[in-house]
This record gives C-alpha cells, sequence and structure tokens, in this order.
C-alpha cells in the first residue's frame, strides 16, 4: 500500500499533460512578453510532448491575463507568462487587482533585460553627469515619459529620481510607439525602454543611451553604462523579468514536471539565442523564485510609496 501511495505523484507527473497547454500572455502579440511567452512555448511544447498554445489576453496593463490563470483550474492547463506589472507591481497601484502573489504557483524565471534612461537629441545631453547637472539645476522643468502609470518602466524612472534627488515630471503614454515619436521630435526630454525596445533607436540614434537600469552592465550593451555606476545613483537595480506561473494549488506532480520542462527549455541552444536575440538574459534553471518575487514586490512598493502612484 505504501509502494502505491508513493508511486502515485510519479504517475500523475508522467501522465501530465494529456492535451494541450494554453499560455496566457497578458498583452497583444508583438511585444517582449508575448515573444517570451510564444519562444518558451514551442520550447515546451517539444519537452511536453503536446501543442502549447499562446492566448494574448490584453488590457490593464497585463491584469486581465493574470486574472484569468488565477481564477483557472489548477490542473497544469492554464498557465501565464507574466512580467513585472501585472505579476508583482499592478496590486501596488491598482485598487481594482483582485489578485496577489498566493493565487499563483511560481514554476521559475524565464529570462530577464534592463530598461534603458534615455535622452532625446535636442536634450543636448550626452551622458549621466550631464543629464544630472541639467536637471537639477532646473527643477521641474523637464519631464520624462514611460509606456504607462505604474509600469516597471515607470517605477525606473521614478527610482533615478529618488536616488539623485531629481523634480522631473512623468508623462504617460500609451506604448513605445508615441513616446518614441516624442523623443524624437524633440517634444519629450527623457525617457525610459525596455532596452529590446530601445537599442534599435539607440543605434540609430534617434535617441541618446544614459544608463541601463540593472546593478551590471547588459552583456549585449556592453558600452552603455548601468546607471549604478554612478556615486549619484548607486543602488539602482531594476530590470524587466518574465517568469512562469500557473493558480494556486498545482499538484506537486504537475509543477514538478513543469519546472523540470522549463529547466530543460532554459539549457535549449535554440531557445537561449532567440532571447538573447531579443535582448534578454536568460536565467540559470531550477531554484525556488518565491523570495525573488517577494524581494521585488518589497523593492517596488518603496517606489510606489515614493512617487504616490495609485491609480
Amino acid at each position: 500500500m505504501l509502494a502505491t501511495f508513493a508511486a502515485a505523484p510519479a504517475a500523475l507527473a508522467q501522465a501530465y499533460p494529456t492535451k494541450p497547454v494554453t499560455i496566457v500572455v497578458g498583452y497583444p502579440a508583438g511585444g517582449s512578453t508575448d515573444l517570451t511567452g510564444r519562444t518558451l512555448g514551442d520550447a515546451l511544447a517539444k519537452q511536453l510532448g503536446v501543442p502549447v498554445v499562446i492566448e494574448n489576453l490584453g488590457g490593464a496593463g497585463g491584469a486581465i491575463g493574470a486574472q484569468k490563470v488565477a481564477s483557472a483550474a489548477p490542473d497544469g492547463y492554464t498557465l501565464l507568462v507574466g512580467a513585472n506589472n501585472e505579476v508583482a507591481i499592478s496590486k501596488l497601484v491598482t485598487k481594482t487587482t483582485r489578485y496577489d502573489l498566493k493565487d499563483f504557483t511560481p514554476i521559475g524565471l524565464i529570462a530577464s533585460q534592463p530598461m534603458v534612461l534615455v535622452a532625446s537629441p535636442s536634450a543636448g545631453v550626452k551622458n549621466l553627469d550631464e543629464f544630472l547637472a541639467k536637471v537639477k539645476a532646473a527643477p521641474g522643468k523637464f519631464s520624462y515619459g514611460s509606456s504607462g502609470v505604474g509600469t516597471a518602466l515607470h517605477l525606473a524612472g521614478e527610482m533615478v529620481k529618488e536616488r539623485a534627488g531629481l523634480f522631473m515630471t512623468h508623462i504617460p503614454y500609451r506604448g513605445v510607439a508615441p513616446l518614441t515619436t516624442d523623443l524624437v521630435g524633440g517634444n519629450l526630454d527623457y525617457g525610459v525602454f525596455v532596452l529590446s525596445s530601445g537599442l534599435p533607436h539607440i543605434k540609430s540614434g534617434k535617441v541618446v543611451a544614459l544608463g541601463t537600469t540593472e546593478a551590471k552592465r547588459s552583456p549585449l550593451t556592453a558600452d552603455i553604462p548601468a546607471l549604478g555606476e554612478h556615486k549619484a545613483l548607486k543602488g539602482i537595480d531594476i530590470g524587466s523579468w518574465f517568469v512562469l506561473m500557473g493558480p494556486a494549488r498545482l499538484p506537486d506532480a504537475v509543477v514538478a514536471r513543469l519546472k523540470t520542462a522549463l529547466a530543460e527549455s532554459l539549457k535549449s541552444p535554440d531557445f537561449r539565442k532567440k532571447m538573447e536575440a531579443s535582448g534578454s538574459t536568460v536565467a540559470a534553471p531550477g531554484g525556488d523564485i518565491g523570495p525573488f518575487l517577494q524581494a521585488e514586490v518589497a523593492k517596488y512598493q518603496k517606489i510606489v510609496q515614493f512617487a504616490k502612484i495609485e491609480q
């Protein structure tokens, strides 16, 4: 009898999955989270032996898609590829967000990439020293843009303000395209991009890169300093990351199967090549990401309080 009970989880893990798995992405097709979800979906399909379908369910900064997964049956057939905004920030800034971290089963970190602080060519600054001197000399005169209130890009900008003691106005945009248009056209002084979105404009000279937002320089842009290298911005470390999660109460055997499939996917040369080409650094396989997510929420909570963000 004991042997039978001991074998049950292993049998369940071997049986799962028996039908297609759906990965929900809380954004329209074409963005960094969608690209991550589709790349991972292809890799997981090979590991799990069943089709993996991507469902784009945009709205509310990713929260609508995340809510669907939080409310789904805990059977492993509805998963979320989520990013900072919907996983860790939405609950802090939006009263209507009904889910919390406890409503998910974390499976693993997929990848991350820094954000990058940029200047419009018309701003007349070429580096962090010039940026800090100019903004400090005229408090309230300058503004910076992001892809929306309460997004990771917004919080990165507020972290820069807090660390350096700057007074700048935040301008929220409805996506990267209008933000880029105003920066290139000289209607906006500064902006924050996810590195993969900003890099083409940096390379073309349409915007000036001032610094990336993680603790160390990105290996993809070793010529762009990390903001934390500057004495006025020590300790800045905020990136855009992507995680695989399921609903709360997923069976242990299903979680184990998914963690194994994810780990093998992260080691795949094809997966790594595609993710690195998009500007992401692939995560190390394995490990419990629960503490990481809790630490991220605590970090964002401090920035939200500083910026007095509420929707």
